[in-house]
């Protein structure tokens, strides 16, 4: 009668645990990409001294980009530029007044939209991604003021994964990982989730481990979003990396910006692009 119970509880548990993973697996880009949920806010491209936006042409529909070009007093031709991510739960529109920092550096940004979020069209996924950035690169290269043995590869959370896709179909001088995982397969396990069911595994390890440029990595040590243990396995697998560990969680990351500028000036100086300040 015993084992009779235990085969039933068993037998439920196993069948509870199926439909679960069921579950997650039809529900799990709605868990990776959270767009619905999001609202731009206003003036977001206000201050932001010649700002362009861009529209990018994809097979999933037109894509948004804005370009802040360097300041004029720091702008070298053709200048170095920046690639940026944002995390799941974001929008390029909370960007541009932190990134515009990259100006004063004599450095251009390109803040790239993900297909489905904010105004662009389509829907998110690691191939969608993948092209939306891979056609954001092009365009980036194709200007005369751009010069393209000096891009910078940044990703915030989940922008990490997006420009570590990037990274394996362009050339790129410099990697930034900004609180960012080794794989989408290995955060399944706190879903406790088998990693095979991931449809967009964003497999970072695999691209910084053999990456030719220089690498950066930012990370939280109470990051409990992100472990931090990923930002050390991240760096510790990458052939050129150094890495910015600050007090601080997911979303407070980096505590202090002033801080965080003054040690990515330096990081883009040593990886030769951009010349130090006198």
């Amino acid at each position: 009668m015993k084992i009779h119970i235990l085969i039933q509880i068993a037998s439920g548990v196993i069948v509870a645990y199926f439909a679960y993973c069921c579950l997650l697996f039809l529900f799990q880009r709605n868990i990776l990409f959270p767009r619905s949920k999001l609202r731009a806010p206003s003036g977001a491209t206000e201050n932001i001294s010649g700002l362009e936006e861009i529209w990018l042409d994809t097979d999933y529909g037109k894509v948004e980009a804005w370009f802040i070009p360097p300041a004029s007093n720091r702008r070298a031709s053709p200048a170095p530029a920046v690639i940026f991510a944002h995390g799941n739960g974001e929008l390029i529109d909370f960007w541009p007044e932190e990134l515009k920092k990259f100006s004063s550096f004599g450095i251009g940004v390109l803040l790239v939209e993900y297909p489905g979020y904010g105004r662009s069209e389509g829907s998110p996924s690691q191939k969608s991604i993948t092209e939306a950035f891979v056609a954001a690169y092009d365009t980036l290269v194709a200007r005369k003021d751009v010069d393209p043995s000096k891009i910078v590869l940044f990703g915030r959370s989940l922008g990490g994964g997006a420009v570590c896709a990037l990274a394996t179909e362009r050339r790129s001088a410099a990697l930034i990982l900004q609180s960012t995982f080794t794989s989408v397969r290995s955060l399944a396990s706190s879903y406790l989730a088998p990693g095979f069911m991931v449809l967009d595994p964003f497999d970072n390890m695999a691209v910084v481990r053999s990456y030719s440029g220089s690498v950066l990595v930012v990370h939280g040590r109470n990051d409990n979003l992100i472990p931090y243990k990923h930002g050390v396995a991240l760096c510790e697998a990458a052939p050129a990396a150094v890495m910015l560990s600050y007090d601080c969680g997911h979303n407070d990351c980096p505590p202090r910006w002033d801080t965080f500028w003054r040690d990515l000036e330096l990081f883009l100086v040593e990886a030769g692009i951009i010349r130090a300040r006198s």
